[in-house]
């Protein structure tokens, strides 16, 4: 198959990543909200993170090889592409856009949607094309706590903008988010722990339970919380509450999020640059 129609063909299963991953969103009421009533300045501050974000995963797991920061960039800037035009057709589809409404209004919806398009159309193929998610010795150990970053990201964006988190964080007692923050911690240990994650084979002594705890573990979920407290802010779920109340409103956000760290290596794989 010749460059051009490897590339097409990336860019089809893009489209379909793009649609497929961010489905939820597209069907979520808090985050048609979001697109027009979010602080602006905020949602460029989101915009700002993940672009690097978005950059570093291409690395990983692009929908094209690509060689050099510059490629990686191209990479993303269609990866945002290719989820813009599928955000825009989609929620038009849905009636979630409409000519009556304001530029304003369309630019914000499109835009809090575009980062889990791209991440979609990033990873589509991975999913897609059939390859395996190979172990990667040389992948180093700040790369796997970036993957757990990312997945921890896309799937705490589902659960962030909804009334249900809030709603759980509100009827739950201190003592049952500090259980709630111990469950989130020993299932992505088990995650880590059970699972073959990539290149850690090849480092010796870095198999143990004490090893994965320490080195991996509490790291991942400390990314973990940093990426909840992260989109809470973001979104303004926290503003004008406690620190109690915040602090419960993260360990709630962190029980899935530790599900997408622990699982990031296998939908991502081996390197493609």
């Amino acid at each position: 198959m010749s460059g051009q129609a490897a590339y097409a063909q990336g860019l089809g299963r893009a489209f379909i990543g793009a649609a497929l991953f961010t489905l939820p969103l597209y069907m979520t009421m808090e985050m048609w909200t979001l697109g027009f009533a979010m602080d602006r300045l905020r949602l460029a501050l989101l915009l700002a993170v993940t672009f690097p974000v978005l950059i570093g995963l291409s690395y990983f797991a692009g929908f094209e090889r690509a060689f050099g920061v510059v490629a990686h960039v191209l990479d993303t800037c269609a990866a945002i592409a290719v989820a813009a035009t599928t955000s825009v057709i989609v929620m038009g589809l849905f009636g979630v856009l409409r000519f009556d409404q304001p530029a304003t209004e369309w630019v914000g919806k499109v835009a809090v949607l575009a980062f889990p398009g791209a991440l979609g159309a990033l990873l589509a193929d991975k999913q897609m094309s059939g390859c395996a998610a190979d172990a990667d010795a040389d992948r180093s150990y700040w790369g796997r706590l970036f993957l757990m970053g990312v997945g921890a990201l896309f799937v705490a964006l589902n659960a962030a903008p909804t009334e249900e988190m809030m709603l759980i964080a509100f009827q739950i007692s201190p003592l049952q988010a500090a259980l709630l923050a111990c469950s989130s911690l020993a299932l992505l240990h088990a995650l880590l722990f059970w699972a073959d994650l990539p290149g850690r084979k090849a480092r010796r002594g870095d198999t143990s339970f004490v090893s994965v705890l320490r080195r991996y573990s509490f790291a991942g979920y400390g990314v973990c919380l940093a990426v909840s407290a992260f989109l809470l802010w973001t979104f303004g779920r926290m503003d004008g509450v406690s620190a109690a109340e915040a602090a419960e409103f993260i360990v709630v956000l962190a029980f899935p999020a530790v599900l997408g760290a622990g699982l990031a290596h296998f939908v991502v794989g081996e390197r493609r640059g």
